[in-house]
């Protein structure tokens, strides 16, 4: 597997974030249009794309919250990769990537009906938060942070 840091112009992430997008709302459901809104991929400078041969088969990114924290958004891996540990692999790159921005934590949220997705990020040293910004009161929404190692820092 290779994973590619680019930003949100490169079509195999946009392509990627098409199905990121259907799969939601079937999750989702109705919920759905609320966290629409939070989701726009314009201008995201730092995306990591995963690939299996030629074919893109994951993506994630972050977007820069304050001065020392990133958030975590659009994390998604095709339903025929999973299993394989792509996620994680994306999360970890994301997180070098930010420590070696000078960042010192990642935020994030996800919903209630992502089980996938909690069980990634807390086998990854995410920690539940209280909910943050826009997710405040939201009930389906878990936030989470980690607060990235002064060795990732020390190693950028």
């Amino acid at each position: 597997m290779k994973l590619k840091r680019t930003d949100s112009d490169d079509l195999d992430f946009r392509k990627l974030v098409v199905d990121l997008d259907k799969y939601l709302a079937e999750v989702d459901g109705e919920e759905h249009s609320y966290y629409a809104q939070f989701n726009g991929i314009a201008e995201i400078a730092n995306v990591i794309v995963a690939y299996e041969g030629d074919e893109p088969v994951g993506c994630g990114a972050f977007k820069r919250y304050d001065d020392s924290t990133v958030e975590i958004k659009r994390m998604y891996v095709a339903p025929d990769h999973r299993g394989k540990r792509i996620g994680a692999q994306i999360l970890s790159e994301l997180e070098a990537w930010a420590s070696e921005l000078g960042f010192e934590s990642t935020i994030l949220e996800t919903g209630q009906k992502q089980v996938a997705a909690i069980r990634l990020y807390k086998n990854n040293s995410y920690e539940v938060i209280p909910n943050y910004d826009q997710y405040a009161g939201v009930e389906n929404s878990i936030c989470m942070k980690k607060f990235l190692s002064s060795a990732n820092v020390a190693a950028a």
